[in-house]
């Protein structure tokens, strides 16, 4: 109840600022389906697992019609004598090679989306994304090399328009329509830098260097959580990135220099 009073709280501050883009994605009440996608990795990830669900929902629907058909067709009052042969060649090799045809038709869509999240492109720029116990150390070596520590706020800290559980001290800020490379690690567990509004799910692992890569499109406020079990704490780690005008962004820079070298 907490989170869906903070959460209507963010809403009614941004139907109160005039002339401002206000957008925010996190997980909310009663959610079922994904986040909206904010990249072209998640609408590519969502295209794809809408066509799964199209082709699940036709396996389906044959599978239990040639069910109620079989119980319709060979029931005990209309085969009083129970037929006598066991196999039919033609029947067995479609249905080896139907299921070979429906998995070959998903092979293609889902190894090139799974080549296109993963070959990253030339990046505009690099954030390095520390996990640890139970906070992430962020780095930006493409802009002074300065590195500051992102921690959960307090449920009794929280300010309006911040979530609980989501929020974070200090956020990450990148700009928008840019194409951002992460690198991930870890000081100490497996940790994973998950944002589901970019379709980004990285694990970072103590002494490797993970990549992986997300192109904000919408300017606005995108929440995440560490996605690998990694403690007691492992619930308080929030993914909180800033996606705003690459003006905003060079000006937070500034200020971050500052504050964080």
């Amino acid at each position: 109840m907490q989170n869906l009073r903070n959460c209507n709280i963010f809403w009614v501050l941004a139907l109160l600022i005039p002339g401002q883009v206000i957008f925010a994605d996190a997980p909310k009440n009663w959610q079922i389906g994904f986040q909206n996608a904010a990249s072209p990795v998640m609408e590519q990830l969502i295209s794809f697992h809408n066509l799964m669900l199209i082709i699940i929902a036709c396996i389906a629907i044959l599978v239990i019609g040639l069910i109620f058909w079989v119980i319709w067709r060979y029931r005990a009052s209309k085969n009083p004598i129970p037929q006598t042969w066991s196999h039919n060649v033609t029947l067995e090799v479609i249905w080896t090679l139907l299921p070979v045809v429906i998995l070959l038709f998903m092979a293609y869509p889902s190894f090139r989306l799974l080549y296109y999240m993963d070959a990253a492109p030339q990046a505009d720029m690099t954030i390095k994304v520390i996990g640890k116990q139970w906070y992430w150390t962020y780095e930006y070596p493409d802009h002074g090399n300065f590195s500051f520590d992102s921690y959960l706020v307090p449920e009794k800290d929280l300010k309006p328009g911040q979530l609980r559980l989501l929020s974070v001290d200090n956020p990450v800020y990148v700009p928008v329509n840019k194409k951002i490379r992460i690198l991930t690690t870890a000081n100490d567990v497996i940790h994973s830098w998950a944002l589901p509004a970019m379709g980004v799910k990285k694990d970072c692992v103590p002494g490797r260097i993970n990549e992986t890569w997300f192109m904000a499109t919408k300017p606005g406020v995108y929440y995440g959580q560490c996605s690998e079990l990694c403690g007691p704490k492992h619930g308080m780690m929030p993914i909180e990135v800033h996606v705003v005008s690459e003006q905003e962004f060079n000006q937070w820079v500034e200020r971050a220099r500052k504050k964080y070298e």
